[in-house]
């Protein structure tokens, strides 16, 4: 075969992904499908198999990510319908006090974005920086900026869907991905907040006045809301238990503590810890909120139907990846930007620079993770890295966050729950997003280099 046939093959499926999302406006998981099965059938390989093999990757990425992408669609779904979040956000702010209230936002914001899907984060929290606004009289684009904040966990943090594609697709323990995700995220969530402060006094924006038709409901008060500790506890719960699995299997004698390690082997599975976390964040939900059977089963529905779809585009994304793995294109790109671009730190620098590009390209963030990830599953078996693969992982992520402008679906809910122009959110959202990408990106080269983890 040719060195440049793979390339070609690559560009091709490229092309399908991006021009079906961006040209042709077709849902992600049909694109994604569309073009695992277009770089199978150009793939070497017998031809009975070239189908059935797109639909074996598709089933082992389900069968690796669904459970945990469902199960975190439930915690978010009824930590927002039983008050969990909004006790967290108060909690936040009461700590913090009002003249850190962009603090308490960012705070907010990147713990719940762990569990919870970054719009639905944003429709919660955009409420508050308009209150903070009205109490204040100024800094309405330095709350924003905090509550956007939270892409960073969003892109890096399991169990959301792009960073449990990525873990999944590379080899990476689940455990070893929150640790390290979580440590990549904080630093660049922090440094938004500096920024916050500099472009708030370069972009003079007041939130829109509230109409009748947006009119919140009626608040519930303090005592109606759950307390801190049981709403923190779907967050932090199987965020404990996975950890504590992976520093069991990473750093424990093999012979210590074997009812421990054992307990802890069932436990610590994040489909079970996630399932525990479910479990609690519904049943605190029923307790506070009471509501109906009918209720209960509308707000599950509705978390499992949105879950779903996620499910989907994430599988698909992994069979798009096994396919080109398939092709062949790990030696075509070793050949094609030699040796030291597929190993080492270069390989960090091309993972982020691909994965900025396809969301400069196509928008999403999750997508350009999926790709991204496909892609460079092919490189590891045969890369010597010098560091664990999650830094991998986490320059991908990083990447996805960089290049987000008018294709991004975040854009528009940043711009219009926000109240924003299209130029000052050109202003303020799209070198945010890059500002979280470049630091989770030296974050990860300088943790790679400190804790290479190997």
């Amino acid at each position: 075969m040719a060195t440049w046939y793979p390339l070609f093959v690559l560009a091709v499926g490229l092309l399908v992904v991006i021009g079906g999302i961006v040209a042709l406006r077709i849902n992600a998981f049909m694109s994604l499908i569309t073009a695992a099965i277009t770089v199978s059938l150009m793939s070497p390989g017998d031809w009975d198999e070239k189908i059935s093999r797109v639909a074996e990757a598709f089933g082992a990425t389900a069968a690796g990510v669904g459970i945990v992408i469902a199960l975190a669609a439930i915690i978010g779904k009824a930590m927002m319908d039983s008050g969990a979040a909004d006790r967290i956000v108060r909690s936040s702010l009461a700590l913090f006090g009002e003249r850190q209230a962009a603090t308490a936002l960012m705070a907010s914001s990147f713990t719940l974005a762990i569990p919870v899907f970054f719009d639905t984060v944003f429709y919660l929290l955009v409420p508050l920086a308009r209150s903070m606004y009205r109490l204040t009289g100024k800094h309405y684009v330095k709350y924003l900026v905090a509550v956007a904040s939270c892409a960073s966990a969003h892109a890096l943090v399991p169990p959301t869907p792009g960073p449990v594609l990525v873990a999944s697709e590379l080899g990476v323990d689940l455990g070893v991905m929150i640790l390290v995700g979580f440590a990549v995220a904080m630093p660049a969530a922090i440094a938004s907040l500096m920024f916050g402060v500099w472009i708030d006094r370069r972009v003079d924006v007041a939130p829109p006045p509230i109409g009748p038709e947006e009119e919140a409901p009626p608040e519930i008060t303090l005592g109606e809301l759950p307390g801190l500790l049981i709403s923190m506890l779907p967050v932090l719960l199987p965020v404990l238990l996975i950890a504590t699995r992976t520093i069991m299997d990473t750093f424990a004698p093999a012979d210590a503590l074997e009812d421990f390690r054992d307990l802890m082997s069932v436990l610590g599975n994040p489909n079970m810890a996630l399932l525990l976390s479910a479990g609690i964040s519904v049943i605190t939900y029923w307790y506070y909120r009471r509501p109906s059977r009918a209720q209960r089963a509308e707000s599950l529905e509705a978390a499992l139907m949105s879950g779903g779809v996620i499910i989907l585009i994430t599988a698909a994304g992994g069979a798009f990846g096994a396919m080109l793995k398939a092709a062949q294109l790990a030696p075509a790109i070793q050949s094609l930007f030699g040796d030291s671009a597929a190993t080492g730190y270069g390989l960090l620098f091309l993972a982020f620079s691909v994965a900025a590009l396809i969301k400069f390209a196509q928008g999403s963030s999750t997508a350009a993770m999926i790709v991204t990830a496909g892609m460079f599953a092919a490189l590891l078996d045969s890369a010597s890295l010098g560091y664990h693969r999650v830094y991998v992982a986490t320059a991908i992520g990083s990447g996805s966050l960089v290049g987000s402008w008018m294709n991004d679906s975040g854009f528009w809910i940043f711009a219009k729950m926000g109240g924003l122009s299209e130029l000052d959110t050109l202003r303020t959202w799209t070198p945010l997003l890059a500002l979280l990408g470049c630091v989770s990106m030296a974050m990860t080269v300088l943790l790679a280099t400190l804790l290479p983890l190997v």
